[in-house]
């Protein structure tokens, strides 16, 4: 009988035949210069164990030489450690068997870099193998790490790291043993700064969140020294990076409490960094960003190069900042203060042809409108009103118009009421940025406004006349209680918003106005306003002494003193003015609660304090305390705008953890009352039921003023209480802080937008009013996708909300989403949305202000708070932007009522987005404008911009993008280029 055959023994023979032709094909591949390689790292391991001293020398400098050769530009895995990585436990027989001090050192260097390649397993305990690069550098012959190779640098500075924080965690680390680690972790960042990875050699000396207390001491001290002009670059950048990481991040997953100081700290290093490579622009960039008045002088009184003090001169001016310093030359003031400013924008404007005014109906585009033909226009007061917004924001710094400059217009007089005080306010916005006086127009009314806009104009030197055009005659005494007065002086604060002027015509013209027991309350209104718009973030002691008397009067009206409090919020942002501070909170302690709870504009008092703080973070606390210690509603919605505010820009994970939980409660006590109380069938399910969707959207509809209020299910008599929302409503607050914190961080900001979606959803309808906002302010002059996520196509769907209210911000925030840009897909949205809401006065008066924002500056300028690179807040921006929010939570109150003019905060938020490259006079050179990339932390030299176009100066930044120059003719003398920038010729160019 034939023995059985195995079924497996055919596919055991055939695998084995398989494992033998794999390995007779990679005897194949390996080429005859690996085999000679393979043979001589052999011969050199075999050399590193004879009994010679020099052939052991020589063997081990060979080694080393062909690893450092294979290793200076390391793309793939270096051939002489691949083959000597199978005798790497050879080699360490070979030390551990004693011998020459020599060469054992030398030994120990190629070790080290050879444990690279073999630690597999890092135990926790370091005399188990863990570490070993480490260890066998420390005991070897020292030298620059660098020249192993950038790798090799990479993996010492982690086991730095990693060595420093477990012998921190051991009690019983040897103090010896730590001085090594010291010396080690100062020569592995030396290298690594000096060759290609200065992030990484940054970060030793930037240890864990447990560390974070030390920062501030001789660890950041030590990283001078040990930076030069060739690295500095990537260095700052690291560090930049590192303070955002102290300040928000660190917080949340440790148990030590970051301060504001520590990532001052951080920042101040870099600020040494600079000043000691004379890098005087980059440091006043950083010093901007610190807010820190002593530093930003002592740089520019530092400073001995004019052309380098110049372009200082002109970001001071772009970022609202005038330091008082004596013996600066005439021509540094006349820049900081803003001279310039004027001619750039329009050889900007000229440059790009748009020098032509635009009407409203130019925005509008009635014709594509999709309307039935019946539908004939009608001239209304709110449509009248509506076009006067338009045409000052579409027309605004150009001198010209169609409206209200031409001979010959009645314009102003087709707005009624309280419209004619925005009208006449519109001719300030027109003259923003003027370079002549202005043309008068023959109307009564509108030329002498006109007069006085002369008159009060920062081309005028010498101390204008204090002529009134309102009060030069007993007979013109009747018109102070007219409308138009109070909108030429608010015209003159518009007018001189953002320009410095020595004369001060804006105080010198409006001083008189706001006296207490003077003239009427419209009229102080517009001289209130106007005075904290002129000064905007400029904490004029003079306009304190006007205002405070002002809010402290309790027989002053309360809209008077909310006015009063807010332009000195304005003037004063970021100051932490204590006595400004105490003086509101005061004042809201003294008026009755309920008259504080009624009125809307109760809600600028509080907004005057948290702007006082804005951005100073823990500086805030005391005057926390005190807002909690008003009662009532005003009390809550004080304490909660005064934290958002001092915490605006920061990116802190836990103030924003806190807020959202905050606006993601429910209104309980409704709900209780609702459950005791004897409800009707239909109109009680509508709270909770997915079925009641109509009821729902009536009860929405009710909460918002009502437009759909007939669909809540009320038919049942009429006698089921609506439910009413508190004018002051702190959810809403919290809503529009959680953006405002996060507004300063990318990646914040991204997951912000994304909770923003979940609240919208299911939160209470005050909350669902203030998302809207809360995406405008996370995406300001923004249009363009955020990491994917659309937020102009999220506000598109807000804006068919059943709740009016909540659709009515989400119209504002489409314009403020792409203010300035002259966005083609919102502008066809906006169109659709005017046809939509043609029967709507109200709804249709948002929209055409939203079409006004779009085109703002046609086109030229932006509304965003901050730098086009995200890394520097405009602080005064930033203060206007959060005040139209404040004032939009109650839309239809306050903008679609007597106080529309509060439109015209935007105005102190609009500046020129422009590049403009200058030597003594505009220079057109050649830039590439894309995509920002972030490039902290990179090995190499990575491109910093992506998907650019090559334009010629002047162009147009958008947020989000980086400009560099294309051509090596000239030098700029700041490496940010934005705003105006001092170009010198390269002395190395040569030229074709």
């Amino acid at each position: 009988m034939a023995p059985k055959e195995d079924p497996k023994a055919p596919a055991a023979a055939a695998d084995k035949a398989a494992d033998k032709k794999k390995k007779k094909k990679e005897e194949e591949e390996v080429s005859e210069e690996d085999a000679a390689l393979i043979e001589k790292m052999q011969l050199l391991v075999t050399r590193c164990s004879d009994v010679e001293k020099g052939i052991r020398v020589n063997a081990l400098t060979e080694m080393s030489r062909e690893i450092r050769e294979a290793t200076s530009s390391m793309t793939s895995v270096p051939k002489p450690l691949k083959f000597l990585r199978p005798h790497y436990p050879t080699l360490k027989q070979i030390h551990t068997g004693g011998g020459d001090e020599e060469v054992q050192k030398m030994l120990a260097d190629v070790l080290s870099v050879l444990a690279m390649t073999y630690a597999e397993a890092r135990p926790s305990r370091p005399d188990d193998g863990a570490r070993e690069s480490l260890r066998y550098k420390l005991i070897g012959a020292g030298g620059k790490v660098g020249a192993w190779g950038h790798e090799y640098v990479r993996h010492l500075a982690a086991e730095v790291g990693e060595e420093y924080n477990a012998r921190l965690a051991a009690a019983d680390a040897a103090a010896d043993r730590a001085r090594e680690t010291e010396a080690a972790k100062e020569e592995g960042g030396e290298a690594a700064e000096m060759e290609t990875a200065e992030a990484e050699g940054a970060a030793p000396l930037l240890p864990a969140e447990e560390l974070l207390p030390l920062v501030t001491g001789e660890m950041l001290d030590a990283l001078p020294p040990h930076v030069d002009e060739a690295n500095q670059e990537r260095v700052v950048l690291y560090l930049v990076q590192a303070s955002s990481y102290v300040a928000s991040y660190v917080a949340e997953v440790s148990s030590y409490v970051a301060e504001p100081e520590d990532a001052q700290a951080v920042l101040q290093v870099a600020i040494a960094i600079l000043r000691k490579l004379r890098r005087f622009p980059e440091a006043m960039r950083l010093a901007l960003r610190l807010r820190d008045d002593d530093a930003i002088s002592e740089i520019m009184t530092a400073c001995d190069d004019p052309l380098v003090s110049k372009q200082m001169a002109y970001m001071l001016a772009r970022q609202g900042v005038r330091p008082e310093i004596d013996g600066l030359a005439e021509e540094l003031d006349r820049v900081m203060d803003g001279a310039h400013l004027p001619e750039h924008f329009h050889e900007l404007a000229r440059d790009l042809d748009v020098l032509e005014p635009k009407t409203p109906d130019d925005i509008y585009k009635s014709h594509l409108e999709k309307r039935p033909a019946s539908a004939a226009a009608v001239d209304s007061a709110r449509a009248n009103l509506a076009s006067t917004f338009v045409n000052a924001f579409v027309n605004l710094g150009f001198g010209a118009d169609k409206l209200m400059l031409p001979e010959g217009n009645k314009w102003l007089y087709k707005n009624k009421e309280h419209g004619m005080t925005s009208a006449a306010a519109s001719l300030g916005a027109l003259r923003h940025l003027p370079t002549s006086p202005p043309h008068l127009p023959t109307s009564p009314a509108a030329s002498l406004g006109a007069r006085r806009l002369r008159d009060s104009a920062p081309w005028r030197r010498a101390r204008p006349s204090p002529l009134d055009w309102a009060a030069t005659s007993s007979a013109s005494r009747r018109l102070l209680s007219l409308p138009p007065p109070a909108g030429a002086l608010l015209a003159v604060g518009i007018l001189n918003c953002g320009v410095r002027n020595e004369c001060d015509p804006a105080l010198a013209l409006l001083n008189d106005y706001v006296e207490p027991g003077a003239e009427t309350p419209q009229l102080k209104m517009g001289a209130l306003l106007g005075l904290g718009l002129a000064y905007l973030g400029t904490r004029k002691a003079e306009v304190l002494e006007q205002l405070v008397p002002v809010v402290a009067d309790l027989d002053t009206p309360l809209e008077v003193v909310a006015m009063a409090s807010l332009s000195l919020g304005l003037t004063f942002a970021g100051s932490c003015h204590e006595d400004i501070t105490q003086t509101i909170i005061a004042a809201l302690m003294e008026r009755e609660e309920a008259s504080l709870e009624t009125e809307s504009l109760t809600r600028l008092l509080c907004l005057g304090v948290g702007l006082l703080y804005i951005g100073r973070q823990g500086e805030a606390d005391l005057a926390l305390e005190l807002a909690k210690a008003v009662p009532g509603e005003a009390g809550a919605y004080c304490a909660i705008t005064l934290e958002t505010c001092a915490y605006a820009g920061t990116g802190n994970v836990l103030k924003v953890q806190r807020l959202l939980g905050l606006a993601g409660e429910h209104n309980n006590k409704e709900e209780e009352e609702e459950e005791a109380a004897p409800a009707p069938a239909p109109a009680g399910a509508a709270a909770g039921a997915a079925g009641a969707a109509v009821g729902a959207a009536g009860a929405r509809a009710a909460a918002g003023g009502g437009a759909a209020s007939g669909a809540a299910g009320s038919s049942s008599g009429g006698k089921e209480k609506e439910k009413e929302w508190p004018k002051l409503d702190v959810q809403a607050v919290a809503t529009l802080g959680v953006a405002l914190v996060a507004s300063g961080e990318e990646l914040g900001a991204e997951m912000t937008i994304r909770n923003f979606n979940h609240i919208f959803q299911y939160g209470d309808p005050p909350v669902r009013r203030a998302v809207p906002l809360g995406l405008a302010v996370l995406s300001t002059s923004k249009p363009q996708n955020v990491n994917g996520t659309s937020v102009v196509d999220t506000l598109s769907k807000m804006t068919h909300d059943p709740d009016p209210e909540t659709a009515t911000n989400a119209i504002l925030a489409m314009g403020l989403c792409a203010g300035g840009t002259n966005n083609s897909k919102v502008a066809g949205q906006l169109r659709s949305l005017a046809t939509y809401y043609g029967k709507e006065p109200g709804m249709l008066f948002a929209v055409r202000i939203a079409q006004g924002l779009v085109h703002a500056g046609k086109g030229l300028v932006t509304l965003s708070p901050y730098h086009p690179d995200r890394s520097l807040p405009h602080f005064p921006a930033l203060a206007s932007l959060i005040a139209l929010c404040h004032v939009s939570l109650d839309f239809k109150g306050l903008i679609l009522g007597k106080h529309h003019f509060l439109l015209y905060l935007l105005v102190g938020a609009m500046r020129p987005r422009m590049l403009v490259d200058a030597d003594l006079n505009p220079l057109p050179v050649t830039v590439r404008v894309g995509t920002a990339v972030d490039v902290v932390g990179l090995a190499g030299r990575p491109k910093t911009i992506t998907g650019f176009q090559t334009h010629t100066t002047p162009v147009l930044l958008a947020i989000g993008e980086r400009a560099e120059l294309a051509t090596d003719e000239y030098l700029p003398l700041t490496s940010v280029l934005e705003g105006v920038v001092i170009l010198k010729k390269n002395p190395e160019f040569e030229g074709q």
